[in-house]
């Protein structure tokens, strides 16, 4: 996260815990029993750990400043404190019930929220609780005292932070935006696959949706047979198979769906549900301006947004960006050959249709 936001917690926390009074949220108790029982509870920027208690155990007070964790002991005797970066979380898969980010995501460059995210669907068990706070594009942050400037803060749109949480595979359960600072989702880990999206993708691919074994796998086209991992590296487009995180991080290319749900087969969604996915793909990508968008799968595209269109480059852009449309890699779709969709990952890569004239 941002390097000064922690220096300034570091430097000036016994301050902090001298001067800021910070009552109990009503929203952290039913947090708690959202958690389910007997499973972790991660208390994510706990700072001194005002609300780490309330969470109910197991908990494990994280922060980014090893001088707040100092304080947790104060208000949380008997909890597990883990010094981590909120964007490199140290957790196996799957190890934690729920998450309370409370007032931790703001101080995250926005773009960069997305994959955080990612990374806590990942350390979350299918049911678990997200509850994530953060300051509201309405609010206009004030530095009262020069001891804790210098932070950094992202104020949030409600429509955005909603559409990066159910893009980072959590389903909504409830929204609050108090009109002035504050705005609040309640949400459950889902059964599917997380975005893996961010700033400065050179290439930006949108699946149809996850299938059932690549949201327990943890990767999209993970089933064997689907050709998508064997093409994208021959085409040069990744360099790790099965790997999502290091295709963003190393690679910069970005993955996303246009329907959340993951399911058996893609022929069970309906046309609703495509269209509202694209509306939010489409938000996503006029947002994150990626280099370029490649839709993986035609008939998708076709029930999404244009029912006519045909594989290559789209004539009308996609969220401000250019648009191709390939063939479905899945072994379903066993005519296509692993080197044609090596060539469409080429095309797709090259940013934009060639000029005529």
């Amino acid at each position: 996260m941002d390097r000064r936001t922690v220096d300034v917690y570091e430097e000036h926390a016994s301050d902090w815990l001298a001067q800021k009074i910070r009552p109990i949220p009503p929203t952290l108790a039913e947090f708690a029993r959202r958690v389910p029982t007997g499973s972790v509870r991660l208390d994510l920027g706990c700072g001194p750990g005002w609300h780490t208690a309330g969470l109910g155990a197991p908990a494990i007070a994280c922060d980014a400043a090893n001088a707040m964790l100092d304080l947790v002991p104060q208000y949380a005797p008997r909890v597990a404190r883990v010094l981590a970066d909120l964007e490199a979380l140290p957790f196996r898969r799957g190890a934690l019930g729920g998450t309370w980010a409370h007032k931790c995501y703001m101080h995250i460059p926005a773009a960069r929220v997305p994959l955080a995210l990612a990374d806590v669907h990942r350390a979350t068990r299918v049911g678990g609780a997200l509850h994530v706070h953060v300051t509201s594009d309405h609010s206009k942050p004030v530095e009262p005292d020069s001891r804790f400037g210098g932070r950094h803060f992202d104020n949030w749109p409600l429509r955005r932070l909603v559409d990066v949480v159910s893009g980072a595979g959590f389903a909504i359960d409830e929204t609050r935006d108090d009109g002035v600072e504050w705005i609040d989702v309640e949400a459950t880990r889902a059964r599917t696959l997380p975005d893996t999206v961010g700033p400065d993708m050179r290439l930006l691919l949108v699946g149809l949706n996850p299938s059932e074994y690549s949201a327990d796998v943890g990767a999209g086209f993970a089933r064997p047979g689907n050709r998508f991992w064997p093409a994208a590296l021959a085409a040069g487009l990744v360099t790790r198979t099965h790997d999502p995180f290091h295709a963003l991080r190393v690679d910069g290319i970005g993955m996303t769906d246009l329907v959340k749900r993951a399911t058996p087969r893609a022929d069970v969604l309906t046309r609703e549900e495509f269209r509202a996915g694209a509306a939010r793909v489409e938000r996503l990508v006029a947002w994150l301006e990626p280099r370029a968008v490649c839709f993986i799968g035609l008939g998708g595209y076709r029930a999404a947004v244009d029912r006519k269109a045909e594989s290559g480059w789209q004539a009308r852009s996609f969220g401000g960006r250019p648009a191709y449309v390939m063939p479905n890699p899945s072994g379903v779709n066993g005519h296509v050959k692993p080197a044609e969709l090596a060539e469409h990952f080429h095309a797709a890569a090259s940013y934009g249709p060639p000029s005529h004239g």
